[in-house]
């Protein structure tokens, strides 16, 4: 198994009455619920709950990209991997991901995630996903019947650049370059693994196992719903006979918390759960989901976004529901280790990303739970796949020597030495 902490940098400062006085926390957020000097404060405790995380042996540490939202304060997760690169030695960067549909051109992403490899020592997962309807076409204005059409092709040429040694020209629909030669280049060879962050659209499961990518669902409505969307990727991938049952083909995300006893869990968690599914998520129906963002195919599935639920909304849901329904999975060590067994034999998923930060929970709960999650759930968890220890297509391959950031040599005596 590999666990990843994974931290949306929420905003924690939503008022009471958000739901009520505003229409959405994504696209038109009012600006002046945010506050610069405020954000100053939150980013970088932010980076600091992720490099805790990398001392308590997550195998991982993880951002990810959202635009004009108090849902997810990371516009440039590149940025933040970069500063996390310096400071951390052997934990993977996942960078789940760029959305690569939105980049002019999308070389930007082959030359940036090639610099993260380089600082890091090969130590990035990349991740490319298409973007959710709010950020890629409300706020990024791309035609939504468009946008899978443009990802297929940004993809394509982020993974030429990467393998080609030699110039290329690409002409494409949607990118016309004359030269594509690419310094630097990855570490890892031929390129970093790929993890396709997906929220239910079926073609994407075909593309995850064309190209031997992880697909990884990122859901908020927990494992129990998640079955049927992981089952029919799985019942896919035994259509396609090339492909391996192997688990590390998927991920799935969870919102986690733990504390001594289940009571204790409530009591301290509680009320952060409930900011984060009735603030954070507080997203206007009609931005959910623009007209020809989701495919016929997936429409038929029934696979629609959780960010506009249909139904009871989170409003509703008690800490209880929340716990019986999946949405979270809280309590004891015990009581979460069952749950989180539960979780991976029943989606057979080999990759957690595990959020342990949610909505405005302070630091200090963060790390309690996190601490408690690493020493007493983890390492149980660790051999629920032993017959596939050394599938190592879908996790990062540092070099063996990398270097120690910080570590320069005394000031030499430069006037000391004699003219030549």
């Amino acid at each position: 198994m590999k666990f990843t902490w994974f931290d949306l940098m929420p905003w924690p400062d939503l008022p009471k009455d958000f739901r009520e006085k505003h229409r959405s926390v994504w696209v038109d957020i009012d600006a002046r619920l945010f506050d610069p000097a405020r954000s100053h404060l939150l980013y970088n405790g932010y980076m600091d709950l992720l490099e805790y995380a990398a001392t308590l042996g997550f195998d991982g540490i993880g951002v990810n990209e959202h635009h004009q939202n108090g849902y997810g304060l990371m516009p440039s997760p590149n940025l933040i991997a970069a500063t996390l690169a310096r400071r951390t030695q052997d934990v993977a960067l996942v960078v789940l991901g760029n959305s690569i549909a939105l980049y002019n051109p999308p070389v930007r992403v082959a030359e940036e995630f090639a610099m993260l490899d380089c600082i890091s020592g090969g130590r990035l997962v990349a991740g490319f996903p298409v973007g959710t309807s709010m950020d890629t076409n409300y706020c990024y204005g791309q035609i939504p019947a468009l946008t899978r059409e443009k990802y297929q092709e940004a993809h394509d040429l982020i993974m030429r650049a990467w393998h080609s040694l030699e110039p290329f020209a690409f002409n494409g629909r949607y990118n016309k370059l004359r030269y594509v030669n690419i310094w630097p280049r990855p570490i890892q060879q031929p390129n970093p693994p790929i993890h396709i962050p997906g929220g239910g659209s079926v073609e994407t499961y075909d593309f995850c196992i064309d190209h031997t990518y992880s697909y990884s669902y990122l859901s908020f409505t927990g494992y129990i719903r998640a079955r049927a969307l992981m089952q029919g990727y799985w019942d896919r991938v035994a259509e396609r006979n090339a492909a391996d049952h192997s688990p590390y083909r998927a991920g799935f995300a969870q919102t986690i918390c733990v504390a001594d006893t289940d009571a204790a869990a409530e009591r301290l968690y509680g009320e952060h759960v409930n900011y984060f599914y009735n603030r954070c998520l507080h997203v206007f129906p009609g931005f959910a989901d623009a007209p020809g963002y989701r495919t016929i195919r997936t429409i038929q599935s029934g696979a629609l976004s959780q960010y506009a639920p249909a139904g009871a909304t989170f409003a509703k849901l008690t800490w209880k529901d929340m716990v019986e329904g999946g949405h979270i999975i809280a309590g004891s060590p015990e009581t979460v280790r069952q749950r989180m067994e539960e979780l991976i034999k029943s989606l057979h998923v080999g990759h957690i990303f595990c959020l342990l930060h949610i909505g405005d929970m302070p630091a200090e709960k963060a790390m309690y739970s996190s601490k408690l999650f690493a020493e007493q759930v983890m390492p149980k968890l660790r051999g629920l796949h032993p017959e596939l220890a050394n599938d190592h297509r879908f996790w990062c391959r540092p070099l063996a020597k990398r270097a120690t950031p910080g570590s320069l040599p005394p000031v030499p005596d430069l006037a000391a030495v004699p003219a030549q």
